[in-house]
C-alpha cells in the first residue's frame, strides 16, 4: 500500500488506539476522543487512512466478508487498503479502522498495516479453541465468584478455594480470590470466608496449621523393649493420678516408709540418641493437646507399651528420695524398675486424702512446698479450664484447685530438683529449665494481683547450665516425668540410662543442639495449644448465645476493665460507666461473638 502523509483529517494509529491528525507541524497534534488530545512526533503515529475524518465517534465498523477475505487470501500477503477492500468493499477510515482491528486481534491476519499475512487453517483453528476455552474459563470464573458473593459453591469450586484455604492456614501471603472480592488478604478474612461459604465447617480449627505444628501422628515402628536387668518395685502400690480422660499417663508416685518415689515411663528404653523415632521426636517437640484431639510427638504405640497402668507391669525409670529436716532433698536414688500401677483421677483421690499413702504423702509434699515458697518461689492461682471436644460436644471443665492435684505438683516438681541436683553431682548434661527473678518479687493475694503479677514474670528457658528458676524458687531444676510429651524430658532420661549403664553421655554440646532445635517448636505449640482452646471456647459460646455468668474484675483503666470469667478461663474487656473495685465481681451475658477473630464481646447483668 502506498504510505500516507499525515494530514489534516487523517486516521493516525497511536499506540494501540484511534487518534484524528488536526494539526500539522513540526509535530502532529492528534485527537484521542474523549476531550483528549496531544502532541506527537511523526514517528509516534501511523497514518492509517488519509481522510476525510470528521469525529473519531464516526469509525463504526461496515457489515463485510471477513472469513471470506481469509480464505480467498488463503495465506498470501497483502496491505491494509487492499484488505479493507477485500473486507468491506470499500477503503475508508471506518473500513480501515474495523480491518486494523481484525489484524491487531491476531486471529485470522497478521502484520503491520504496510504488510499483513493471512494465516493458516491451521492457526486459527488453534487460536479459536484456546479462545474459547479462555473464554469458557473466564465465564466459569465469574460464575464461581458469583457463587462465592452469594455463599453458595458447588464440589467443583473447592479446588478453586485452595488458594484461600492456604493463606488461612498461613502456608500464603496471597488471594487472589479474596483481592477481586475486595476483601483484605489476611488469615482471618480468608478463614471467614472459607467458613461462609461452606468450605469449613464453622468449628473448623486452623490455627495448628497455621502454627506451621506437625497435626499427624509419627507412623514409625518400635523396636522391642530390651531385656535387662530391672529392680523390682512391683510390691509398691503406685498411683498414677490424672485429670479424668486422660490417654498418657507417664508418671506415677509411691511411698516406701519416708522415701517418696516417682515412677517415670522408661520411654528412653525403647528410644534412645539420634534413633529414628528420636529425630522425629526431636522435629516435634512435644505432644500437641488439642481439645479435639492429641498429636503425638512419639508413634502412639509407645503410650500403650510405656505408659503407666495401662498394663499389668509397667517399665520406669523411678526416682527415690527423702526430705531432710529443713525439707530439702536428700538420699536420692535412681534405678530402672517394674512397677504395678492403677490408675486414678484428681477428684477420686481427692477423697480419700486423709487415708494411706495419701496423707503421708501429702505431709512431705507441702514441706517441700513450704520450703519454696520461703525461697521465693510464686504462687499464682488464676482460672484454669480443660477444653475438650467430644463427638462435636464442646466441653468446658473448670479445673478445682484440690489437694490431691496439689500433691501431684509438688511430688513431680521434687522429681526435677532431684534429678538436676543428682545430674550435676555425677558431672551428667541435662537440660535444665531456668526462669530469672521478676524485677520485684511480690506475694499477691486475690486474682487481681495475681493477674498484674503474672505479667512481670519473666520467661522461662532451657540450658545446659544450671540457674535459678525463680517461679519454683529452686535454686536448680529439670523436667523430667513426663517423656512420654515432651523431648527435652526424653533426653534427660536418655543421659540418665547412658549414665546407669555406664554408657557414654551426650555431650552438653550435643545437648545444647536438642534445646535449640526443640525450644522454638515448643512455643509453636504453646500457641497453638492456647488459640485452639479460644477457638473451641468461642464455638461454645456461639452455640450458646443466651450465656451467662460471672466476671472478676483483675484491672481498670479509663472506665475500660479486665474481666477473668472462671467458668471459662476467659480474659476479656467491658467498657464499663464507671470504676470498678479490683477483684469485685458482676453478672455478664454473652453479646457478640467472632470466631474466626476471636473476639468475643458480653455485657453486663443488672
Amino acid at each position: 500500500m502506498s504510505v500516507f502523509r499525515a494530514a489534516a483529517g487523517s486516521l493516525a494509529l497511536y499506540k494501540i488506539r484511534p487518534a484524528r491528525v488536526v494539526q500539522v507541524s513540526d509535530k502532529i497534534d492528534i485527537d484521542l476522543g474523549g476531550g483528549k488530545s496531544k502532541r506527537v512526533r511523526p514517528k509516534d503515529i501511523v497514518i492509517l487512512h488519509p481522510g476525510p475524518l470528521e469525529r473519531l465517534e464516526d469509525l463504526v465498523e461496515p457489515a463485510g466478508e471477513l472469513t471470506e477475505a481469509w480464505e480467498l487470501l488463503n495465506g498470501e500477503e497483502t496491505n491494509l487498503e487492499e484488505l479493507a477492500s477485500l473486507i468491506y468493499g470499500e477503503f475508508t477510515p471506518a473500513s480501515a479502522w474495523a480491518t486494523w482491528t481484525r489484524v491487531a486481534e491476531g486471529l485470522y491476519f497478521e502484520g503491520s498495516p504496510e504488510q499483513i499475512r493471512a494465516r493458516s487453517p491451521e492457526q486459527v483453528a488453534a487460536d479459536q479453541q484456546e479462545r474459547e476455552a479462555k473464554a469458557a474459563a473466564e465465564q466459569a470464573w465469574n460464575q464461581f465468584i458469583a457463587r462465592l458473593e452469594r455463599g453458595a459453591i458447588e464440589s467443583e469450586d473447592r479446588e478453586r478455594l485452595v488458594e484461600v484455604e492456604k493463606l488461612a492456614l498461613g502456608l500464603s501471603e496471597n488471594s487472589r480470590i479474596l483481592q477481586l472480592l475486595g476483601h483484605q488478604e489476611t488469615p482471618v478474612n480468608a478463614h471467614r470466608m472459607l467458613v461462609g461459604v461452606g468450605y469449613w465447617p464453622e468449628e473448623h480449627n486452623p490455627y495448628p496449621h497455621r502454627q506451621q505444628v506437625t497435626c499427624e501422628d509419627p507412623r514409625l515402628g518400635l523396636p522391642p523393649l530390651p531385656e535387662e536387668s530391672r529392680e523390682d518395685l512391683t510390691g509398691l502400690p503406685a498411683f498414677a493420678i490424672d485429670d479424668e480422660g486422660s490417654e498418657d499417663p507417664d508418671d506415677a508416685i509411691s511411698l516406701e516408709g519416708d522415701r517418696l518415689w516417682v515412677h517415670v515411663a522408661d520411654v528412653a528404653a525403647l528410644i534412645p540418641p539420634d534413633s529414628d523415632i528420636d529425630q522425629e521426636a526431636r522435629s516435634r517437640g512435644a505432644n500437641l493437646y488439642l481439645p479435639e484431639r492429641i498429636v503425638h510427638m512419639l508413634p502412639p504405640q509407645a503410650t500403650q507399651v510405656l505408659a503407666l497402668g495401662l498394663q499389668p507391669v509397667s517399665p520406669a525409670l523411678s526416682i527415690g528420695m527423702r526430705l531432710d529436716e529443713a525439707a530439702r532433698i536428700s538420699d536420692v536414688k535412681v534405678c530402672k524398675s517394674l512397677v504395678r500401677v492403677t490408675r486414678h483421677s484428681y477428684g477420686e483421690i481427692n477423697q480419700r486424702m486423709d487415708s494411706a499413702p495419701f496423707a503421708a504423702i501429702k505431709a512431705l509434699t507441702d514441706r517441700f512446698r513450704a520450703r519454696r515458697l520461703a525461697d521465693g518461689a510464686t504462687s499464682i492461682d488464676l482460672p484454669e479450664a480443660s477444653v475438650r471436644v467430644r463427638d462435636g460436644q464442646v466441653c468446658i471443665r473448670p479445673l478445682a484447685r484440690m489437694a490431691s492435684r496439689d500433691m501431684v505438683t509438688e511430688a513431680m516438681v521434687m522429681a526435677g530438683e532431684a534429678i538436676a541436683n543428682y545430674a550435676l553431682s555425677q558431672n551428667i548434661p541435662v537440660p535444665f529449665a531456668i526462669q530469672p527473678a521478676p524485677d520485684k518479687v511480690e506475694t499477691p493475694e486475690g486474682l487481681a494481683a495475681m493477674y498484674a503479677y503474672r505479667r512481670k514474670m519473666k520467661p522461662s528457658r532451657s540450658s545446659t547450665q544450671e540457674g535459678v528458676h525463680a517461679g519454683l524458687g529452686l535454686t536448680c531444676y529439670t523436667r523430667t516425668t513426663s517423656p512420654l510429651r515432651r523431648y527435652l524430658d526424653l533426653v534427660v532420661h536418655q543421659q540418665l540410662r547412658a549414665h546407669l549403664d555406664g554408657r557414654e553421655l551426650l555431650s552438653f554440646k550435643q545437648v545444647g543442639e536438642r534445646i535449640a532445635a526443640v525450644e522454638p517448636l515448643n512455643g509453636a505449640i504453646r500457641r497453638a495449644e492456647r488459640l485452639s482452646n479460644t477457638h473451641w471456647k468461642l464455638i461454645h459460646l456461639k452455640r450458646n448465645p443466651t450465656w451467662q455468668g460471672e466476671a472478676v474484675v483483675v484491672e481498670m483503666e479509663n472506665n475500660r476493665a479486665t474481666l477473668l470469667i472462671p467458668e471459662l478461663a476467659m480474659e476479656t474487656k467491658l467498657r464499663v460507666r464507671q470504676d470498678l473495685k479490683l477483684d469485685s465481681r458482676l453478672s455478664v451475658a454473652l453479646r457478640e461473638v467472632d470466631v474466626e477473630d476471636q473476639v468475643v464481646w458480653f455485657r453486663p447483668l443488672g
